[in-house]
């Protein structure tokens, strides 16, 4: 049933109203006329901001705060089952929805639905494809995972024409989405706390194509292992891209990179020169993500001197191989990377990034990931020059004593000699940095919690 229908606004409430997806959602539907309220935990500029056109937000979390006149209650996945707005909801019989099952109601009042789903890079393909768009006036609305600036923020309240979401496979929360048209960027192990295995992961991905309607287009990175019999019961057609594989409906040939490994390329169909990209972000791994939004906005009939503009137009998301500033010299960039893959994409372009010595410091994100890549996170980090190592984030888990930042370090030396330093706090780290860091050095901080900090207190001091 359709809880959330543009055609007959209601008065909708939202627990964990500041976060900035939810926050999003929630700006969207006052704009389409809903009653919106909400509750989070503390007042922030995202509150503050719903506050400013007219959303009423309370600060605590009580049974009261769910409003007598609501007809539906919307609530993030980080609220647990006994959470007391919550209870009371479900005590009077309101209709509940976690925010998967809102944003898939929502997805059903747009023409044209754009799912970018994928273990790595769907942050940037939303954000290349989001911009392709704009360029060509089609208006979106975008639900992006990261800080887009040329939308400045995460999300975009455009017409209803397109909508582009970045579709995230963690409990498979995707599977409440309505897809007309997705990316598969890659499939790789991840979040195994709640998938256990690769199998069950790409089981996952294999029921999320199969909502593509026929007339849909569903667009896959072509190395993604025998995606021929993971996908075969798709209902529409199948269009394969590579950054690197020429037999691709859609690669990228004659890449070249400049001095700070900004990528440039022809894009080619079906072996036959289309025209020349040129990237404003770094790294082999941005040719392969330009080339599948390049390939479903052809598919989609966008001009391509469009499409050529819009992916030159991005200049990246926050904490994607973001340029913080200059400190005694030394260049700090900030990346999201916590996956082995992403973690040796992102130093791959910094070794070829302008530096004397890079240095890496990263957070590891939850035990279970980290036990589960251990090996693979240090090949990762054995890359840099140097290395440094703050405690893991935990995020939603519990420390079972069984790995621990301190223990990766160990392994790095023994096993491949990089030097490389455990810092107990940020504050060590920081004051270790500011009498290490040399002038033409390169600084990545890398990791999906909070690691950003360490560069951003350098910068202001």
């Amino acid at each position: 049933m359709q809880y959330i229908d543009f055609n007959n606004p209601c008065h909708v409430h939202f627990i964990g109203i500041g976060g900035i997806s939810m926050s999003g959602f929630a700006k969207l539907l006052h704009n389409k006329g809903f009653k919106v309220t909400g509750s989070d935990m503390k007042k922030s500029e995202l509150t503050e901001e719903l506050e400013s056109i007219g959303i009423t937000c309370k600060y605590s979390c009580e049974p009261e705060n769910v409003p007598e006149d609501c007809n539906v209650v919307v609530y993030t996945a980080a609220v647990k089952e006994d959470n007391a707005e919550l209870v009371e909801a479900k005590r009077r019989g309101l209709p509940t929805l976690d925010r998967a099952a809102m944003v898939g109601d929502v997805m059903l009042h747009y023409k044209r639905n754009i799912s970018v789903a994928g273990t790595h890079g769907k942050t940037t393909t939303t954000s290349m494809m989001s911009l392709i768009l704009l360029e060509a006036g089609l208006d979106p609305t975008v639900s992006v995972g990261g800080v887009l600036n040329a939308i400045g923020g995460q999300f975009r309240d455009g017409s209803l024409g397109n909508i582009v979401i970045e579709s995230c496979e963690y409990t498979d929360s995707f599977l409440k989405f309505h897809p007309t048209h997705a990316i598969i960027t890659n499939i790789e192990a991840e979040h195994l706390d709640y998938f256990k295995t690769l199998e069950n992961e790409r089981n996952s991905y294999k029921k999320f194509t199969a909502l593509l309607p026929e007339d849909g287009i569903l667009t896959v990175e072509k190395s993604i292992p025998d995606y021929e019999t993971l996908f075969k019961d798709v209902k529409c057609p199948i269009i394969t891209y590579s950054g690197k594989d020429g037999s691709a409906d859609y690669s990228a040939s004659d890449v070249s990179y400049d001095e700070y490994d900004r990528g440039s390329f022809t894009l080619m169909k079906a072996g036959v020169p289309i025209g020349k990209i040129t990237l404003s972000v770094v790294g082999e791994h941005n040719v392969s993500n330009a080339t599948g939004a390049a390939a479903l906005a052809l598919e989609l009939g966008i001009p391509f001197e469009v499409i050529k503009e819009g992916l030159k137009n991005y200049t990246g998301t926050a904490r994607r191989f973001e340029k913080k500033g200059e400190y005694n010299g030394a260049v700090i960039i900030d990346d999201y990377a916590h996956h082995p893959t992403e973690m040796e994409a992102t130093l791959n372009a910094a070794l070829k990034y302008p530096h004397k010595t890079l240095w890496c410091v990263f957070q590891p994100h939850t035990y279970s990931r980290t036990v589960t890549f251990k090996d693979e996170i240090c090949a990762a980090l054995a890359k840099a020059d140097k290395v440094g190592l703050v405690d893991i984030y935990a995020a939603r888990e519990k420390d079972t004593g069984v790995i621990s930042s301190k223990m990766l370090a160990e392994e790095i030396k023994e096993k491949f000699g990089t030097q490389v330093y455990y810092f107990s706090s940020f504050g060590e780290a920081e004051k270790f940095l500011s009498e290490n860091l040399q002038r033409g050095d390169l600084l990545i901080t890398m990791g999906a919690g909070n690691v950003v900090k360490i560069g951003e207190d350098l910068l202001s001091r």
